[in-house]
């Protein structure tokens, strides 16, 4: 099968996911526009985006497992669908508990198709430097996408009104699950027979909806309210079942083996540390242009194009080859020491702040950390899985990512807020007490990114004995993923040969 096939598949692929990344964003900046038309009360308009991130974040592991269990591609064409027909119903709503519905139902699709792309991926793409190309592809797009989000939303909104964000989304899914049907091959699964461990995918998928809901409920009404406090405690008994469960299972959803793939655990505590301050930078940010800048809404989504143009640039150009050439533990380290960098600009930012001289040198150290970071550790995360946990692997990671942003969201905006109020409590001006609550936060996005490279570092070192089963222990988890793996020969190609 030649990479001219292969290609083809991925841009599908890519697109599916550029779709489901650019809703969240864009829907975001319509929120205003919805509250006026629907009649939402204030405390539940956060919900439009809540129901989303609830159903999403909840069932993208369990996702990735009924990829494995059922096939990629039929599962993958399965969430497209139901996203774009939940769409269709997000533009019909016509009061606040049919959108929220509808946003839920849109969640539930973007789980199923986002959980199995990378793992469609590996196998399309089974020799090391063609996949680490593919991947930083695949990468750019969900780093980009959530920055374009808020430049299209803001267009969108303001000449076609809100509903227009997801009627757009309809002749996209269209072509999506034409495009997957014509040109990546269906694969066979392993079978419901294989085990699908039922009351651990019951445990798993609650555990995590609660721990999003807790996530949201800080944000919304503080750590220690009730609510936050209840659903984080229900969050941890469910999560804590759920790894009884899994010892106990003849057929566990998160397969031990799964965790102990070279590289995986490592990674994904590295991405867990580095997207929770990227999601932060974003919105932190955002109202920094508009609320101390004095940026209008559409004037702050160009202030941000700068950033998916590098990542663009360094992604799909740069970082595939780096990957190759130096291995992804070295772009990935490379990367979040920009990183810091980029988020200590964000600190020194005064109250009088220019966009050129002290915004633009950020957002552009910004835009090529992310186009290093992002695409290395996604790397990482998959490298070691087996191809039957390709899916199940993708999953996790992407569960990573989306509980790591949503908490390091909650986190960076709820010190923002606190460290505000207190300066404006003592006499502070409102703008400069905003301003100085956004570098608190932009601080300890820092912190975050400095505690991600300090575990990439730690993790690297050469493992002193290997651990069960002959797998490496702690100390040298990516040890195997320094330099690309040999192509797997049980790699079943999936990019159809083209008609």
């Amino acid at each position: 099968m030649t990479g001219t096939n292969r290609w083809p598949a991925l841009l599908v692929l890519s697109a599916g996911s550029l779709m489901i990344i650019l809703d969240g964003s864009i829907v975001a900046v319509a929120l205003p526009a919805v509250q006026a038309d629907l009649g939402f009360p204030a405390a539940g308009l956060a919900w439009v985006v809540n129901a989303y991130l609830v159903a999403f974040g909840g069932l993208l592991l369990l996702a990735g497992r009924l990829g494995d269990l059922l096939g990629r591609r039929q599962v993958f064409l399965a969430g497209v669908a139901l996203f774009t027909l939940a769409s269709l119903l997000c533009a019909a709503a016509t009061g606040p508990g049919t959108l929220v519905a509808a946003r839920f139902a849109q969640g539930v699709g973007g789980a199923l198709a986002t959980a199995v792309s990378l793992g469609m991926i590996v196998r399309i793409f089974p020799e090391p430097a063609e996949r680490a190309r593919a991947i930083a592809v695949f990468s750019f797009t969900g780093a980009a996408g959530a920055s374009l989000g808020l430049l299209v939303g803001g267009v969108l909104t303001d000449l076609t009104g809100w509903r227009s964000i997801f009627l757009i989304n309809l002749p996209i899914g269209a072509a999506i699950v034409a495009g997957a049907v014509r040109l990546i091959a269906p694969d066979r699964g392993a079978g419901l027979r294989a085990g699908l461990d039922l009351l651990g995918a019951v445990l798993a998928t609650a555990g995590l909806m609660a721990a999003v809901l807790a996530i949201v409920g800080a944000g919304e009404h503080g750590w220690t309210s009730p609510r936050t406090l209840g659903a984080g405690a229900l969050a941890a008994a469910l999560l804590a079942g759920f790894a009884v469960r899994q010892r106990r299972a003849g057929t566990p959803l998160l397969p031990p083996r799964v965790l102990r793939a070279p590289g995986l655990v490592a990674a994904n505590a590295t991405q867990f540390l580095m997207v929770a301050a990227y999601f932060g930078f974003q919105f932190l940010l955002a109202l920094h242009l508009q609320l101390v800048l004095g940026l209008d809404p559409a004037a702050t989504g160009f202030a941000f194009l700068p950033t998916p143009l590098v990542i663009a640039a360094v992604s799909l150009g740069l970082a595939g080859r780096l990957v190759a050439r130096f291995g992804a533990r070295t772009v990935l380290v490379g990367g979040l020491a920009l990183a810091v960098v980029g988020f200590l600009l964000l600190v020194r930012l005064p109250v009088d702040a220019r966009y050129a001289a002290d915004v633009l040198p950020a957002m552009l150290v910004f835009g090529v950390a992310g186009g290093l970071t992002l695409p290395a550790v996604t790397t990482l995360a998959m490298a070691g899985a087996e191809p039957a946990d390709a899916g199940l692997a993708s999953g996790l990671a992407n569960t990573t990512q989306q509980v790591g942003g949503a908490l390091g969201l909650a986190v960076l905006a709820t010190l923002a807020a606190s460290r505000t109020d207190a300066l404006r409590a003592a006499g502070t001006d409102q703008v400069a007490a905003l301003a100085l609550g956004y570098r608190s936060a932009f601080a300890v996005a820092a912190a975050l990114v400095a505690a991600a490279l300090l575990v990439a570092l730690l993790t690297a070192r050469p493992a002193r004995a290997a651990g069960p089963a002959g797998t490496a222990g702690p100390a040298g988890i990516f040890r195997a993923a320094r330099r690309p793996a040999a192509p797997s020969t049980s790699a079943v190609p999936e990019a159809r040969s083209a008609r």
